[in-house]
């Protein structure tokens, strides 16, 4: 049977954290939900719906992901797959089985849930998300002939493989990231629609023009920084 667990980064999720946890497939053996300074409910609600709660103080995305690694790395029985999933209830977390399957049954490496237009509840991302999107991975097809049309943050990946990409990225540019790595290591890779609803609460990111901004620089900043390599 396939080892899988899950890492959730929350941020004052507590409206939404409980549903996420609730609908992921039981096959998988932990869920993960990393506290990420919340000034809420979310750390209590996220352990009284079943989840193994992490706490880490230091903002960022990356951060956050960073100690459920660091978390899983110290148990002795380590997983197959790590499932990377937002705690705003966005995606559809019983896809989970949509993302983990492809590596399960065809040995890929790294899957990642692609939030394809068709598929986008109206208004589940915002403008800057979208454009940021495009441009993003048009530079990435420019510059490395990738398939990649979108940074999703709901992905799967073989532990062993997400190891050896020493993850480094603290904040906006953790997904990013993790796609440049998984081209440099030629990792086996596909994208599986999802589909995308609006979020619970406000975004961290795109819902605030400072967020926008970062998240923009730190993502081109990745592609450019690999594209000179």
């Amino acid at each position: 049977m396939t080892h899988i667990k899950v890492i959730i980064p929350a941020y004052n999720e507590a409206d939404s954290i409980a549903q996420v946890i609730h609908e992921i497939p039981t096959s998988v053996s932990e869920i993960i939900v990393v506290n990420n300074n919340s000034s809420d409910d979310t750390a209590s609600t996220a352990e009284k719906a079943g989840a193994t709660v992490l706490t880490e103080t230091k903002m960022g995305y990356g951060y956050a992901c960073l100690r459920g690694m660091e978390y899983i790395a110290q148990q002795s029985n380590k997983p197959d797959i790590i499932v990377f999933l937002d705690g705003d209830y966005s995606d559809y977390p019983e896809e989970l089985t949509k993302l983990t399957q492809p590596i399960i049954e065809q040995n890929i490496d790294f899957v990642i849930g692609a939030r394809n237009k068709e598929l986008r509840e109206p208004g589940s991302m915002t403008p800057q998300q979208i454009f940021g999107n495009w441009l993003a991975t048009s530079l990435m097809k420019l510059f490395f002939r990738t398939t990649f049309t979108d940074l999703g943050p709901f992905r799967a990946i073989k532990y062993d493989r997400l190891l050896a990409l020493q993850m480094e990225d603290k904040t906006y540019g953790w997904t990013v990231e993790m796609q440049l790595k998984a081209l440099k290591k030629r990792l086996t890779y596909i994208e599986v629609p999802v589909r995308y609803k609006k979020r619970i609460g406000v975004s961290k990111v795109s819902g605030t023009v400072k967020g926008s901004i970062f998240a923009g620089i730190k993502i081109l900043g990745w592609i450019f920084k690999y594209s000179i390599k």
